[in-house]
Order: structure tokens, then C-alpha cells, then sequence
């Protein structure tokens, strides 16, 4: 009787590869993006209620600011190195680095920091994970330019984003909004460090592509040459500055929101913990919606237009809605919700500028990148310093106008970053032009 061959494959890989294609996944990457969405989950889990739970030990907002400020600055730090060393090091040694430092100072942070309720250890344990994320996403996202064919690029730059931002701070607003009343607060902060050693391992671990283990720069290069190549680039390539700031704004109301916003719905619009942690969840399941339309808006309408009217015109709008609606309705989880989803989708209209980012230095993308993940961690600081320096004095409702403020900023900035596809149907067109015109002034005969 005839046996089935044992060589015969298997339907299933067919099937993966059709839906990476289809949704512009990199077949190779795939669990890459699953152990990254698991490592933000943990590492959002804390975001939204920390500020409140300190504040609960009776530590005051000025502090709970600095301390937030402080991680900012070292996440910005990260995130620039991230680039240069992975394009020396590999992305894969550069995540794993920073999943390592994340685990250890998570500990540090929880057993002599919140633990005890120790100030000096809470800022050098949450500075000192500060490094972790960033060097773990970041040099993901290295891994996929390195490994991911241009034309496909700006879908699966918006598929990091997806689940940067799925993890960071929807899904961990989510789980922390169910098990900080099941398990408590201090528990919760546990949970987070399981979630991400779960995510960083099926990363390191699934994921095969030899992209993320050779080095991107070129032989002989060293990691403070490619550091400083990260930051000359800035005014070598002016442009990318520009996105660099851009980005910078991009998701600074969101860290500047985590210390101000949780006070302002529970103690103004009546809400509990769990239901502001709720509201984070849909305002950033609205971003993750954002992210994906403005990849697709992007391929018909353009990258840079997508940035400007979706991202830069719509957060200046929503951003003071979403402050000044739920005032209007108090206690009105739903309209709250609604005007939270707005300004969250249109955070999404951002996600553009990291495919426009290497296009703009298609000779040194890892650098490129560089600059935006510094733009992006420095975003991490800005808001919460934004806080600390305004809060006294202006308020709650002055941080929200200094914010949408900033996005009217932004467009005007993005205005010089032209899609390359644009310059060179310009290019092509001025050509033509050119060419008309000799016809023409030639002499008949």
C-alpha cells in the first residue's frame, strides 16, 4: 500500500506567506513582530496607571514629572544609539542587549524603588530600563529596512507601528485595567516583566532572518564612528532634522498626557482608574486603526500630504476636543471615547514619516533611522518636561493648547520633506519642459 511522501509541504506555510503578502509582512519578520507586540504589551502595562498609583504613596506631581522626564531622557538616548548599533553590531545583538537591560532594572526598579518607595532608587532603576525598549524595538525596526524590499517598505514600517503601538499603551492599558483589581497594583507591575521576557524570546528566538545578524555598515567601521555618522547626518542631510523634530512631536502630548490626564478625568469628569485605563485602550485601538490607514492613504495621496493633513492638521484639532468635550458631558464615558479615538487615529497620520525617513538617504538609512528614533524617544521626555515646566503655571488646559500648538508646528515643517517620487516627477517634468521649449525656439526650415 502506497505511503504519503514525507517530503510533501505543508499548506500551512503557503497559507502564511500569502497573508504576510497580502498584508505586506515580511514572511521572514513575522514572529518578529508577534515577540515585539508582547514585549510593548509588557512594557505599556505600568504607563497608564503609575503616575496615579504614585500619586496615591502621596508623591507629588512635580516628582512623578521628573521621574517620567529622566526615563525619557535615557529612552532618547537608546533610541539613537539603536540605529548605529545595529548597523555595527546587528539588530538581533542590539535587541537582545536592550531586552537585558530592560529585565534587570525592571527588578531593580520594583524591589528597591516601588518596593521600598525609595525616590533615588525609582530614578535610577526607571532611567536605567529606559535604555531597554528602545534598543529592542528600534533594532527591530532596523531589521526590517534591512530585510524588507522598498516597495514594500512602507507597509511594513506600518505594521511595526501597529504593534509597537497595540503593545504600547493600548494592550497593556487593557491587561493593567483587568489585573490591577484582580491581583493589585504592585503585582500588575510584575506581570509586565513576564510579558516581556514572553515577547523578547519569541523574537529572538522565531525569527531566522540573517538580515539581523550580519552588520549594515560597512567593514571597519567602528560604533563611535557610525554614532557620530547618526548625528553629522543632521546637518549634512538638513531634512532629516526636520522629521527628527516631527517625530518628536508626534507622540509627546501622549507622554505628557500619562501625568496629567488620569488626575484630570478622575477628579474633573468623575471617571475611576479602571475606566481611564479603558479609555487609553480605545483611544490607542483608534491608533492602531490610524496607523494602518495612513499607510494606505499614503500609497494614493502621498507620504508627506498623509503626515501633514491627517497627522499634523488632525492632532492640532483633536487634541483640544478631546480635553474640552468630555467637559461638556461629565461623566459621559462614550463621549469621551469618541473624541479620545479621534485624537488617537490621528496620532496614526505620523506613521508615514518613518517610510519617507530612509527615502529621504537612501545611502544611509541606518543613520537616517537614527535620527528618527531619537525624535521618537525624545518625544518620551519632552512631553513629560513640558509638564513639569507649564503645569503650575498654565494649567492643564495651557499643556493641551502648547500641544496642539506643536502639531500646527509640525506641518509647517514638513512642508521641505518631498516623497522622492514627487522630486522626480518634477525632475521628469521639467525635463519635458525644457525640452518643448529648445523645440520650439528652433529655427524652422
Amino acid at each position: 500500500m502506497p505511503t504519503a511522501s514525507p517530503h510533501l509541504p505543508s499548506s500551512q506555510p503557503d497559507i502564511l506567506d500569502r497573508l504576510c503578502d497580502k498584508l505586506g509582512i515580511p514572511r521572514s519578520l513575522l514572529w518578529g513582530f508577534v515577540g515585539l507586540l508582547v514585549f510593548m504589551i509588557g512594557d505599556g502595562v505600568e504607563l497608564g496607571y503609575l503616575a496615579p498609583y504614585l500619586a496615591q504613596k502621596n508623591m507629588v506631581e512635580a516628582d512623578i514629572a521628573v521621574l517620567f522626564t529622566v526615563y525619557g531622557v535615557t529612552v532618547a538616548i537608546g533610541s539613537w544609539c539603536a540605529g548605529a548599533l545595529s548597523n555595527i553590531w546587528g539588530p538581533k545583538k542590539v535587541m537582545l542587549i536592550g531586552a537585558g537591560i530592560w529585565v534587570v532594572f525592571q527588578v531593580v526598579f520594583l524591589t528597591f524603588g516601588v518596593g521600598q518607595m525609595s525616590y533615588p532608587m525609582m530614578l535610577a532603576g526607571y532611567a536605567l530600563r529606559g535604555f531597554g525598549y528602545p534598543l529592542f524595538a528600534y533594532g527591530f525596526l532596523v531589521w526590517i529596512v534591512a530585510a524588507t524590499p522598498a516597495k514594500k517598505l512602507g507597509l511594513a514600517m506600518g505594521w511595526f507601528w501597529v504593534a509597537y503601538a497595540a503593545g504600547l499603551p493600548t494592550l497593556g492599558a487593557l491587561v493593567a485595567s483587568f489585573s490591577v483589581p484582580l491581583i493589585g497594583a504592585l503585582a500588575t507591575f510584575w506581570l509586565s516583566l513576564v510579558l516581556v521576557i514572553a515577547g523578547a524570546a519569541l523574537a529572538l528566538l522565531c525569527v531566522k532572518d540573517a538580515a539581523g545578524t550580519k552588520r549594515l555598515a560597512p567593514v571597519g567601521e567602528k560604533p563611535l564612528t557610525s554614532l557620530m555618522g547618526s548625528v553629522s547626518i543632521m546637518w549634512e542631510e538638513p531634512k532629516t532634522s526636520l522629521s527628527g523634530v516631527v517625530r518628536t512631536i508626534n507622540t509627546a502630548s501622549m507622554f505628557g498626557f500619562f501625568i496629567v490626564l488620569p488626575g484630570f478625568f478622575m477628579e474633573v469628569i468623575g471617571f475611576t482608574l479602571e475606566q481611564w485605563l479603558r479609555l487609553v485602550t480605545v483611544i490607542f485601538v483608534a491608533n492602531i486603526a490610524g496607523n494602518i490607514i495612513s499607510s494606505r492613504l499614503a500609497t494614493r495621496f502621498g507620504l508627506r500630504n498623509t503626515v501633514i493633513w491627517m497627522g499634523a492638521v488632525g492632532s492640532a484639532i483633536t487634541t483640544p476636543l478631546f480635553f474640552y468635550m468630555p467637559q461638556l458631558f461629565i461623566g459621559n464615558f462614550y463621549i469621551a471615547a469618541l473624541f479620545g479615538a479621534m485624537y488617537g487615529m490621528t496620532l496614526g497620520g505620523f506613521v508615514p514619516l518613518s517610510a519617507l525617513m530612509p527615502l529621504l538617504v537612501p545611502k544611509n538609512r541606518a543613520a537616517a533611522l537614527s535620527v528618527l528614533s531619537l525624535g521618537a524617544g525624545a518625544s518620551t521626555w519632552v512631553g513629560p518636561a513640558i509638564v513639569a515646566i507649564f503645569s503650575a503655571s498654565l494649567g492643564v488646559a495651557g499643556i493641551i493648547w502648547i500641544f496642539a500648538g506643536l502639531y500646527a508646528l509640525s506641518a509647517f515643517l514638513m512642508i521641505p520633506l518631498r516623497d522622492p517620487e514627487e522630486l522626480r516627477d518634477e525632475k521628469t517634468a521639467k525635463r519635458a519642459a525644457t525640452q518643448v521649449a529648445s523645440v520650439s525656439a528652433a529655427p524652422a526650415h
